[in-house]
């Protein structure tokens, strides 16, 4: 096997939220390294994918409000994001699928970029201010919270000797993006707070039987055909759905989707930890059906 077959078969072994810390890496690597080796300006590639703040500036780039995303302005900036990308992503991927996932990931990107961009545009608090965004943390913050609220019960165990339940981060982390605003990075806690909306909304949706990133799913089911022959079967998510429809229009609950609503009350009243092993492998296998 070719080195370079070899990059691409461990590349497509990784999990969605793996692949995205790659490429955000990657970005950061290769934009560093052009910077350094052609005593360019920091900022002299990011200017084009930036989400500027100028609605007329933002019209002449309008891809910058997903790309924004892509582009970290330090080590620190990218290392903590990806951390936390990381860790959110293994809880997300237990009970939804990659769709699913980057739907979310985007979704709360674009949401972020548009708080941003309408604040910085309609408050006068703003007003003269020259600023730009960048940074994946309101895709990041998106998950997040949707894990957050989808399964509020769940505990993790924080630095080694504390249990606390996942609803206590997400609203904590909501709270010091909320304390924040005024004293620095304002147009960071603001796409913080654009992301952490549409997990929010999101999760809340899709506990309801209700996925409302179908759409954003088909505009993206509908670009990878132009560039790929093959077609795939839809990937399917695991939610809360208490009616289904037969042939002649009764409606009526299937005994599967009866247990994953179980499971899922489960893990809402008592975390996933409470699962027993057979419970966990049904949704797991249940997910990717």
């Amino acid at each position: 096997m070719s080195i370079r077959n070899d990059i691409k078969f461990k590349f497509s072994a990784l999990n969605i939220a793996e692949k995205l810390i790659v490429v955000n890496t990657a970005v950061f690597i290769v934009n560093a390294l052009v910077v350094f080796l052609f005593q360019l300006p920091f900022d002299y590639i990011m200017r084009w994918f930036e989400l500027p703040k100028g609605f007329s500036n933002f019209l002449i780039q309008p891809w910058s409000l997903i790309t924004y995303a892509f582009f970290h302005g330090s080590f620190t900036h990218l290392f903590w994001n990806m951390i936390l990308l990381f860790f959110v992503g293994k809880f997300f991927l237990t009970i939804h699928t990659t769709k699913q996932f980057i739907s979310i990931y985007f979704l709360g990107a674009m949401a972020g970029g548009l708080l941003y961009l309408l604040s910085y545009n309609v408050f006068p608090v703003f007003s003269g201010v020259n600023s730009s965004l960048i940074g994946a943390s309101a895709a990041v913050m998106a998950v997040m919270i949707y894990v957050c609220t989808y399964m509020p019960n769940m505990e993790v165990r924080l630095f080694f000797i504390l249990n606390v339940k996942l609803w206590y981060i997400g609203a904590a982390l909501v709270l010091i993006d909320l304390v924040s605003l005024p004293f620095s990075n304002s147009g960071g806690h603001l796409a913080h707070l654009g992301g952490s909306l549409l997990g929010f909304v999101y999760a809340k949706r899709m506990m309801q039987g209700d996925d409302i990133g179908r759409g954003f799913n088909a505009i993206i089911d509908s670009v990878s055909g132009l560039f790929s022959k093959k077609k795939k079967a839809p990937m399917k998510t695991v939610y809360r759905d208490k009616k289904s429809t037969t042939q002649s229009g009764s409606t009526v609950t299937s005994d599967h989707q009866k247990k994953i609503d179980a499971i899922l009350d489960k893990i809402s009243k008592s975390g996933y930890e409470s699962l027993s092993k057979e419970e966990k492998d049904y949704l797991f296998t249940s997910g990717k059906e």
